[in-house]
């Protein structure tokens, strides 16, 4: 019989009290020397081949703060390969060990790895990816909390997966909806920027030789090609410095209290944001529910994923209202941000007994409602951004051609 051939791996990570370690070791294969680092205690962040030649410019290179942590798409991937593979009869441990070694996203995959090694040390599957609240969302933690207590592991993820799935393409039609105006802008602004940098002082040399006074609209881009070298660089300060304070701010309570009634009330996309913040209420709502996890809990955790904070403060006071005893639909109905149709579907569904198909429904009918949206707006935006672009650039070109077409009526005149 041939022996294993047996390479060195050179590895980083962690050990059980969270400090970083590196070395080397010998194994015949990935997996082994996955297993000998677990046995040490040690959760892998990287580990390579040293034949595979991991040094110098060859070597795999990762940036903590500089990674994308996973989408949205990246999770329901995830859920539906674990799904599948629960489903078939294998054992939770090892299709985390399958889905761990196929993942691409780097994050994603450093989490898979803990949550492997807290699994194989008995920790229950959503506790462990409840370790890891910035990368897995609340409500996929709870929907598989309730799969693994109703013995239903496998339908559990595959909620997750169609959930996430629906969540991605909500996103996606509203990002194609906004992408043509947003594109559209740039380019009028850049367009109008390369103009008072680099033509509008050609003309002014011109002009300047004419000697005449130069018409309104012609002196403001005058004024602006000289006040472009100051207004470019603040401009730049000031947009990276609100990135920055954005990007830390954004999720903040104040911010979103602030903000996200303006969301709702905005005129064209207020509506649109409402039907994409009901969409999402109704349809995690109705998955909760339909995997067993409890009223009260399934609102507090609807809150939190709605993406908009006046569903969030309106879903507190429904939730107390539930807990004192009264209906779900009427204390819906007591919330002036929930739609009649909305509230109407829900009251339904509790006689029925079947509010979390009703719920789906809902969803199902405000996703339509999103998608028509999307439609018009892109339709109605198209013609009035190309109107707004010629509109700018046509101003700018009869203002730079104004003087000439004053010394040449001079001229006629004399």
């Amino acid at each position: 019989m041939a022996e294993t051939a047996v390479a060195q791996w050179n590895y980083k990570g962690f050990d059980s009290a969270g400090k970083p370690v590196k070395g080397v070791l010998d194994a015949p294969s990935e997996s082994h020397a996955i297993q000998q680092l677990r046995a040490k205690g040690v959760i892998p962040e990287k580990l390579e081949s040293k034949a595979a030649g991991g040094t110098g410019l060859n070597r795999e290179i990762h940036i903590d703060f500089l990674e994308r942590g996973p989408k949205l798409k990246d999770l329901a991937v995830m859920t539906r390969q674990l799904a599948t593979m629960v489903g078939a009869g294998v054992s939770i441990l090892r299709a985390l060990s399958i889905v761990e070694s196929q993942t691409q996203n780097h994050k994603l995959k450093k989490t898979l790895v803990d949550v492997t090694s807290l699994v194989e040390g008995g920790t229950a599957f959503s506790d462990a990816l409840e370790e890891h609240p910035l990368i897995i969302p609340p409500i996929m933690v709870h929907l598989i909390r309730a799969g693994e207590a109703g013995g239903f592991l496998d339908r559990s993820l595959l909620m997750v997966a169609d959930n996430f799935e629906a969540e991605t393409k909500l996103r996606s039609k509203v990002k194609a909806a906004l992408t043509y105006p947003i594109v559209v802008l740039f380019v009028a602004l850049g367009a109008v920027a390369l103009m008072l940098i680099f033509i509008v002082p050609v003309f002014e040399k011109m002009f300047a030789d004419l000697g005449s006074e130069l018409p309104a609209p012609t002196q403001l881009l005058v004024n602006l090609s000289h006040a472009m070298p100051i207004v470019l660089p603040i401009a730049a300060v000031v947009i990276i410095a609100f990135s920055i304070w954005w990007g830390r701010n954004k999720n903040t309570l104040a911010v979103r209290r602030a903000l996200d009634p303006i969301k709702l009330k905005v005129p064209v996309f207020g509506k649109l944001n409402a039907k994409i913040a009901l969409t999402r209420f109704s349809r995690n709502f109705s998955t909760m529910l339909a995997s067993g996890v409890p009223i009260l809990q399934s609102l507090a955790i609807v809150g939190e994923t709605a993406g908009n904070q006046v569903i969030t403060d309106a879903l507190q006071g429904v939730q107390e209202e539930v807990r004192q005893g009264r209906p779900i639909g009427e204390s819906l109905a007591s919330q002036p941000v929930f739609p009649e149709m909305l509230v109407q579907m829900v009251g339904i569904g509790e006689e029925s007994g079947a509010i979390d198909s009703m719920l789906d429904k809902a969803a199902n009918f405000y996703d339509d409602e999103v998608e028509t949206m999307s439609a018009q707006l892109t339709a109605m935006l198209e013609p009035l951004m190309i109107v707004f672009m010629g509109g700018l650039l046509g101003f700018m070109i009869v203002a730079l051609y104004m003087p000439m077409f004053m010394v040449f009526q001079s001229i006629q005149n004399m």
